[in-house]
Parts: structure tokens; sequence; C-alpha cells
């Protein structure tokens, strides 16, 4: 199945001219799942730790997968592994504690399909709609000015083929909650407060509108500080839903979203450092461009600060951008850009100082037949196009739009 969709809508009829459709070929049907408390620390501003929550599962048995139960047990390491107390984030998932067999999984003695009770230290509950809303309320009235709350949704995604920018998460029973409806809990919370959130469901792009008020893209930024990071685009589906049990085969966005953030992979093992601008820490942004290099699906990750940048991005504009020499786009990357770049351009063996297109000309079909290295290229031509509109940003001198978003820029570049 060719990868088609980029990650801009204005990419689409570029993506359709007589170069790049030699690399993406034509658009592939994409599948359609049927769209159907938290404790504050009273600590001393800058000290204060990040709040945590966690929605995830299946919304029925049937794709309840494992690899989902997995997930919040590798994030409930990873805190532990960073300094925090798992004990401390609020986690719900599938069916909760209800005893119920759930959890679908193979056996691998066997090969058979089977079911199990969910087996998670300290589980809130079912991740449930209820669960959600009371969650959201009751974190809204705790919260004091500086607090930060960090959310992670591991579970399914449906696409509203109606409105792409108002997506789906299921939640348990097969129950949606959209973008909008999502953000209308957010918009609950104290305004000198942030929000992040990490979502590696399918069709994830589209709750990067939760930046928005009301997560609606016409209307102005949303007075706290909000930002996200996402599996793929609003119009993909995503991949990491596995009834397999061996987590050294997994491929997604969680596992190297965290093994970024962490430096340690889920199965323990020590990763390459993505502390890329030599703070002493590792940033969300930091993670999503480890994520970008490292994940080897055909997933394309993006977040909100990239989404933000590339609506207004016209087919020339893009065009222009993608014939340009790589050298001379590289200077006014930062640093998590430029070890995105400079890592796809090297899987591929591109010149540098030839531009994006020059290169794709000249590649062997053989390097892009696969779906994940057609992932990968377009990972790279966003990344190109990400840091060239922004100096296009911040060399026209409007102050608002510069402000707005810088304002998500210092949002992603938080870190736990």
């Amino acid at each position: 199945m060719p990868l088609v969709t980029p990650p801009i809508l204005a990419f689409q009829k570029l993506l359709n001219s007589s170069i790049v459709a030699l690399l993406l070929g034509s658009t592939a049907p994409v599948s359609t799942i049927p769209e159907p408390g938290i404790s504050v620390a009273g600590t001393c501003q800058e000290a204060r730790k990040p709040l945590f929550a966690v929605f995830g599962g299946g919304g029925a048995p049937s794709y309840n997968e494992i690899a989902l139960e997995k997930n919040v047990l590798y994030f409930q390491r990873t805190l532990k592994a960073m300094g925090y107390d798992p004990k401390n984030a609020a986690i719900f998932f599938a069916n909760g504690n209800s005893g119920e067999a759930t959890v679908r999984y193979i056996d691998p003695s066997s090969g058979q399909q089977k079911f199990k009770v969910p087996q998670i230290p300290n589980l809130s509950g079912a991740s449930s709609p209820d669960n959600l809303r009371r969650l959201m309320q009751q974190t809204a009235k705790q919260m004091q000015t500086g607090d930060r709350l960090f959310f992670y949704f591991t579970g399914h995604g449906g696409h509203n083929r109606r409105d792409e920018d108002n997506n789906v998460m299921l939640l348990w029973r097969d129950q949606p909650i959209s973008v909008r409806q999502f953000t209308r809990l957010l918009d609950q919370m104290p305004q000198d407060t942030t929000f992040v959130a990490m979502m590696a469901q399918c069709y994830s792009g589209a709750f990067a509108n939760l930046i928005y008020e009301g997560g609606d893209a016409t209307r102005p930024l949303a007075p706290q500080s909000r930002c996200g990071f996402f599996a793929t685009i609003k119009t993909r589906p995503s991949v990491g839903c596995t009834p397999a049990v061996n987590e050294a085969d997994y491929r997604d966005y969680s596992s190297s979203f965290f093994a970024g953030l962490s430096g340690r992979s889920r199965t323990g093992t020590a990763v390459a450092s993505a502390d890329y601008n030599r703070d002493g820490r590792v940033s969300y942004a930091e993670a999503h461009a480890f994520a970008k290099v490292d994940e080897q699906t055909t997933d394309l990750p993006i977040s909100t600060s990239e989404v933000w940048l590339q609506k207004d991005v016209t087919e020339k504009e893009a065009d222009k951008i993608l014939g340009q020499p790589i050298v001379q786009i590289l200077p006014s990357a930062r640093p998590e850009q430029r070890f995105v770049v400079e890592s796809l351009a090297r899987k591929f063996s591109f010149n540098l100082r030839e531009s994006f297109l020059g290169n794709l000309r000249k590649l062997n079909q053989s390097r892009y037949g696969s779906e994940e290295n057609q992932a990968y290229l377009i990972r790279l031509q966003s990344e190109l196009v990400n840091i060239s509109v922004e100096k296009q940003l911040r060399s026209k001198g409007d102050p608002a739009k510069t402000s707005d978003f810088d304002r998500i820029l210092k949002c992603e570049g938080g870190s736990w």
C-alpha cells in the first residue's frame, strides 16, 4: 500500500506533481474505526512537579490490545526512571478494575488469541468519558499558578470524514470524545497553567487544535499554555496496536518518544541522548525529534507548533523551499530540527548542497520502495518546510503571530 498524505494539506497538490508523485504514488484507502484524581503538591513555583494523567486501552475487548496495556506500564517505568512516583499518576485504562478479562493478546506458546484482566499497578478506573470529565474538572479546581499537567493517551482514534479537525479518541465501550469536546474540558483550567498532551492514536494530529479556545482553529489561542505531540497527522492511521507480547518488537511513537525523553528504551537499554541543545535536560520537542528519526514505521509524527506553521503554506511556497539547497535552510534550524534533517538526509545519502527535490530525482527507487522509507522522506521534507516557514515568520515582523508561535514553542520546550 503506497504512502500518501503529507503532514500538511498544502503539500497535497505538490505531491501530485510529476517529481514527488514518483515517490508517493496514488492515494491509499484509510481504514476507519467506527465512530461512536490527581494530587497537587504544594511546593515552590519552579520546583513544582508536573501532574500526570493517562487514558488508554481499546473501546472493546476485540481491539483492546496488550500493546496498549504495555504502553501504560512503560509510561510508569519512565516516570520512575526520571525520579517520579508512578503512584501519583492518574491512570484510567479500558474497563478499569471491574475484573473482566478484556486485554487481547496472542499466547506465544500456542499462537492462539486470549484475553486477560488488565494488570496495571495503581489503576484508578475505566477509561470512560465520565471519568475523563471528572478528572479534568477536579484537576482544574486543584491546579494553582505554575502547575503543569502532562496527559498521555494510548488508545484508538476515529476519523471524522465530515470534519477532520474534529476527530475523536475512542474510550471504553466505543464512546468517542472529539477534539472540541476534549478541549472544552481544558478551557476550565486556570490561565497560568500548562497542559501538554502526547497522543498516539490514529488520526491524532487533529488534536493539535487543542491550542485554540474550544478546539476551534478560527478562534484565538487559549489563555492557558497548551501544546501537544501526536503520532501522526489527522488524515492517517498510526501503528502500534498489536496483540503480540514481545516488547522488543514494538515499533511505535510511544516507544520512541518516551525513549528519547528518558534515555531508556522500553526494554531498559540506554539510547543516545536527545539533549540536542546540550542544556542538561531533554525537552518534549527534543523527544519528538528523536522519535522522527528513531521510529521505523509509516507514522508521520507532528506537533502543535508544526501544525500551526504549516496551516497557511501554499503549494508555491512549499515547492520553492524544497527546491533550495538543504545547506541554505539549516542555519536557522533549532538544534533538534538540525538533528532530524541531518539524520534523515544521511539515511538516504543526500547531498546537503543540493535541494530535497534534486536529491529525490537522483534517489534510486529501491531506496524508497518501502512504506517506512517513504515516511522518512515525508518527515524530512516536512522538517525543511517547518524550518523555512519559521524563518519567514520571524523576518516578516508580525508581533502578534510571532508571539503566538513563541507561546506554543515555549510549551513544547518544557520537560518533566
